[in-house]
C-alpha cells in the first residue's frame, strides 16, 4: 500500500503546506530533466523514483529548498555509483572532458 495514499486531507486547510508541493514539484522535475538531459529516460525513470522513496522515508515533509535539494543530492549520489559503474562512463568521461577542452580553447 502506498503510504502517502493513507494520508486522508483534513478540512482544516493549511497554508503553509500548500506551499510545500510547488517546491516539491520544482526540485523533482528539474532533476527529472537534468538526468534524463545527461542520462537518458531510463536513468531519470529510476532517480525518480529513488526521489519519491527518500520523500515517503523522511518524518515530516521538508520545509525549505535547501531540505528538498538534500533528497536530490541523495539521488544524485545514487546515480553516479550506477553511472560510474557502466560501460557507459568512460564515454561519457571522454566526451565531457573533449567539451571541456572545447570550452578553454
Amino acid at each position: 500500500m502506498n503510504p502517502l495514499a493513507r494520508h486522508n486531507a483534513s478540512k482544516n486547510f493549511n497554508k503553509p503546506c500548500s506551499d510545500l508541493m510547488p517546491m516539491a514539484e520544482r526540485e523533482l522535475s528539474a532533476c527529472f530533466n537534468a538526468i534524463s538531459q545527461l542520462f537518458g529516460s531510463e536513468q531519470a525513470e529510476l532517480s525518480a523514483e529513488e526521489w519519491l522513496h527518500e520523500l515517503i522515508e523522511i518524518d515530516g515533509l521538508p520545509a525549505s529548498a535547501r531540505e528538498w535539494r538534500l533528497i536530490t543530492t541523495k539521488v544524485l549520489t545514487r546515480l553516479a555509483s550506477r553511472v560510474s559503474a557502466s560501460p557507459l562512463s568512460s564515454s561519457l568521461s571522454s566526451s565531457l572532458s573533449l567539451t571541456t577542452e572545447r570550452q578553454i580553447a
